[in-house]
């Protein structure tokens, strides 16, 4: 990550936990070390062996490294597994974020595992890396969170996430509408029908792979239809929803094509 974002304003912020294990291993030998750890938190006893002419750290030096290790984050660590996921600095994009990552994971299983289930595996290893220094749960931040989460995926991942599951929709309007990835059957829109005139393919996500479940609105944003097959819905059941919508918002536009109408999120002019 400190690799990624070297030039950025918070590189000295990530840095810190970094130099900080870097100071940490410097007190030992170097490979035996790394092996120890490893070893350790792998639960891995054979990834401790080396061959000649390096040699193993004694009992108390390994007892010493993962004691100073803990002292640096990971008993911090261990300490939020106990407490659980609730107590973490989530935030409505957080949750999102996870929920996006799951999404894909359910496509591809090559997408790190985001569910409660996965992010507590192992003390929560791969949040370990962002708790140097921090002493005490208010230390950590929901920025250090998202930093810890997306860390978990590999180049192409990164590059892939936004393309791949969005974590908005940007409507023929303009305006952005966040989807929800949290439901069983899928990912989620919710938009006010109005903003969809003109459209006329299916929005979706994974390529094209999956169409988001549209939950249309009316201008009161009360819902008024679910599909996955907007162009179908402009050709058949619209029909009765306009003129349902007609009698209920007399003051708004519902042309008889909407799929060659403008989109809007405004009324009819005064006048018309």
């Amino acid at each position: 990550h400190l690799v990624d974002h070297w030039q950025e304003a918070n590189a000295d912020a990530l840095q810190k936990p970094v130099a900080m294990v870097r100071d940490l291993f410097s007190k030992f030998p170097l490979i035996p070390a790394a092996k120890a750890f490893l070893s350790k938190e792998l639960g891995q006893s054979g990834l401790a062996t080396l061959r000649p002419p390096l040699m193993a750290l004694t009992d108390q030096q390994s007892h010493d490294l993962i004691a100073s290790l803990k002292a640096a984050g990971h008993a911090l660590a261990q300490g939020l597994c106990a407490l659980g996921l609730a107590v973490l600095p989530w935030t409505q994009a957080l949750h999102s974020l996870c929920a996006r990552i799951e999404f894909l994971r359910n496509i591809d299983a090559a997408w790190p595992d985001c569910s409660e289930q996965g992010l507590l595996q192992q003390d929560m290893v791969w949040l370990q890396p962002f708790l140097g220094g921090l002493t005490a749960l208010a230390d950590l931040t929901p920025s250090l969170l998202e930093q810890a989460l997306l860390y978990r995926l590999d180049a192409a991942q990164k590059r892939a996430l936004d393309t791949a599951a969005p974590a908005s929709f940007t409507a023929p309007t303009g305006q952005t509408h966040a989807i929800d990835y949290t439901q069983a059957e899928g990912p989620v829109l919710s938009i006010r029908v109005q903003e969809l005139f003109g459209l006329k393919v299916h929005p979706s996500v994974a390529g094209g792979k999956i169409p988001l479940i549209l939950h249309l609105l009316s201008p009161a944003h009360r819902p008024i239809q679910i599909t996955r097959d907007l162009p179908g819905f402009w050709a058949g059941s619209w029909a009765a929803v306009k003129s349902e919508m007609k009698g209920r918002y007399p003051k708004h536009v519902w042309p008889d094509d909407p799929a060659q109408a403008s989109p809007t999120t405004r009324a009819k002019p005064r006048g018309l």
